[in-house]
C-alpha cells in the first residue's frame, strides 16, 4: 500500500477521508495520516498537531512549530486520565486532532484513548517525528517527520 499522497494538494476533507480509509476499522480513532498529509492539514488550519512526547524529547530532539504539547504518560488509568484532562483543557470534542510521537507507537495509544474519551476526529500521524529504528538502531534514516523535510525546530 502506498502511504504517500500524490504531490498535488488535496482539500482537507479528502486528506481526512484518505486517512480513514487507510486505517480501516482496525482502531477506535478516525484515521492514520502520513506526516506530509498532517502538515497540509495543519497549514490549512483544518487540524491541530498534538505532540504527545515528553518535554525532554521536544527540547533535545526537536519539535514542530505550532504543535500543541499534551504528554502521553502511559496506559495506566491515572496517566490516561491526566492525558484526557490535558486534551479537554485545550480542545473541543469535534476538533480535528493529529497525534504524533517519536515513532508512531505512543501516538496510536494516545489517539485511542482520546477517541474513547469522546474526541471524534482523532488521527494518528504515521512514522512519528523520528521514525523507526534502522539496522544500526538509529532513528531518522528510514521515515518520520524530519526525514520528509517538514518544518521543525530545536533548542
Amino acid at each position: 500500500m502506498n502511504l504517500n499522497p500524490p504531490d498535488s494538494p488535496s482539500p482537507p476533507e479528502a486528506i481526512l477521508a484518505r486517512g480513514a480509509v487507510r486505517l480501516g476499522s482496525a482502531a477506535p480513532y478516525a484515521g492514520a495520516l502520513t506526516p506530509s498529509e498532517a502538515w497540509r492539514l495543519v497549514q490549512s488550519g483544518a487540524a491541530t498537531l498534538v505532540d504527545v512526547r515528553a518535554p525532554v524529547e521536544l527540547k533535545y530532539v526537536g519539535r514542530v512549530p505550532g504543535a500543541v504539547h499534551v504528554e502521553w504518560l502511559g496506559a495506566e488509568a491515572a496517566a490516561r486520565a491526566t492525558f484526557v484532562r490535558g486534551l479537554q483543557a485545550k480542545f473541543q470534542p469535534d476538533d480535528a486532532l493529529l497525534m504524533m510521537c517519536r515513532s508512531g507507537v505512543r501516538s496510536k495509544a494516545a489517539a485511542g484513548v482520546a477517541a474513547g474519551a469522546g474526541f471524534r476526529r482523532v488521527y494518528d500521524v504515521l512514522e512519528g517525528f523520528e521514525g523507526k529504528l534502522d539496522a544500526n538502531k538509529q532513528r531518522g534514516h528510514l521515515d518520520g517527520w524530519r526525514l520528509h523535510g517538514l518544518p521543525w525546530e530545536q533548542d
